[in-house]
């Protein structure tokens, strides 16, 4: 208890110094929770975004089928059964010509009726056009369309012949996913069939259960695979983001090594007072490094004053994206939004709190050698 009493007096008498260090820490601490409450709020929206928008509770696919792979659309379908409850999408390789250009793409026939993904399909319906589609407003932006056009659509039938029809752009959606976005159009499941003589026929079929079913000549893929991809992404950018705050938690930690270091050179006389007045080396050397980890907690305290107003204001808001983002080929959306969890809090905390009091000891250990009456001579050792 003393020792926390005379750490505490020597850091109000320290000053600015005490101010300093303690500012550069809770700057730190601001910095660790901001990049990974920023990765972390990206990586729950962007698998929040797939499960709405693309994968639901899970997926089937067609033995054979690969969503990267255009030659296995062909080989890759089945007729699915009525016990599945779902969605079921066919996929077919095409093109479109806006303005005489030719833009190949991937035409997705899903069920206009379907509610269980968030494409707008239900305009495919209310539609009276007679080949109405959707577009993403990427693919809108890529190919200078809008509502209201009528293009030219090319596809290939069961058979590997050329057909062909005039199609009416019936909506644009706006979607944070580019995966249900560029380079593909939305029709109607049914007439896709009928145009390509592939009745009852799909590549996959989106899940509203997580439990999987036995269906034969099919591949159930779990959420798991299918967002492992934005896994791997958001790690990726962790290690990369990890390698710049541990930097500058390093620069802190140096600025507070070379004050204990400093402290101890020019308190000897202190030191050697301390030793006489009865305490030994150990409880000596447990004041200054205690002296150091209070700078943390410090430190701590500041960046919760400051830190937690801004932190907790960019969660609430969210941090806008340029436009540039969508270029990036990943679910981003207009804005981020930080999730700062507990364990994150507590992980940062422990890393600043855990260095700081290792960096005051190591100095501090000098203290056990010295002659105290030397010290008290005023004699630098």
């Amino acid at each position: 208890m003393i020792a926390w009493t005379l750490a505490y007096r020597n850091l109000k008498g320290a000053g600015l110094r005490t101010w300093l260090n303690a500012s550069i820490l809770s700057l730190v601490f601001v910095l660790i929770l901001f990049i990974n409450g920023l990765l972390d709020g990206w990586n729950q929206s962007a698998k929040q975004d797939s499960i709405a928008w693309e994968f639901a509770a899970g997926q089937y696919w067609a033995q054979g089928f690969d969503p990267l792979d255009p030659f296995s659309y062909q080989e890759g379908l089945k007729d699915w059964p009525n016990s599945l409850e779902g969605t079921p999408i066919l996929w077919r390789q095409g093109s479109i010509y806006p303005d005489g250009r030719m833009y190949p793409l991937i035409i997705k026939g899903i069920p206009a009726q379907q509610e269980l993904l968030a494409l707008p399909t239900a305009l495919l319906a209310e539609s009276q056009a007679q080949f109405p589609a959707l577009i993403g407003r990427r693919m809108a932006k890529n190919c200078q369309l809008q509502k209201g056009d009528r293009l030219l659509m090319r596809w290939r039938d069961q058979k590997g012949s050329f057909d062909a029809q005039e199609i009416e752009i019936v909506g644009v959606f706006d979607s944070p996913l580019p995966s249900v976005d560029q380079g593909q159009i939305w029709v109607e499941l049914s007439s896709l069939q009928a145009k390509t003589g592939l009745e009852n026929k799909a590549n996959i079929w989106v899940s509203a259960k997580a439990e999987p079913q036995s269906v034969a000549g099919a591949n159930w893929q779990e959420l798991e695979i299918l967002l492992a991809p934005i896994n791997k992404i958001i790690e990726a950018k962790k290690g990369s983001s990890q390698f710049s705050y541990y930097i500058l938690l390093a620069i802190a930690l140096l600025a507070l090594f070379d004050t204990q270091v400093l402290s101890i050179f020019k308190r000897q006389k202190e030191i050697g007072t301390y030793i006489s007045l009865g305490m030994s080396p150990k409880e000596v050397q447990l004041l200054f490094t205690l002296e150091g980890g209070l700078y943390a907690i410090l430190g701590l305290f500041l960046g919760g004053l400051y830190g937690g107003a801004l932190l907790y204001y960019l969660a609430q808001n969210g941090i806008p994206m340029p436009e540039m983002a969508d270029e990036m080929g990943v679910s981003m959306g207009k804005a981020i939004y930080p999730v700062y969890s507990w364990a994150l809090i507590l992980k940062t905390s422990l890393i600043i709190l855990g260095s700081s009091f290792l960096v005051s000891y190591w100095p501090a250990r000098k203290i056990a050698r010295m002659s105290p009456v030397a010290a008290l001579k005023g004699k630098l050792q």
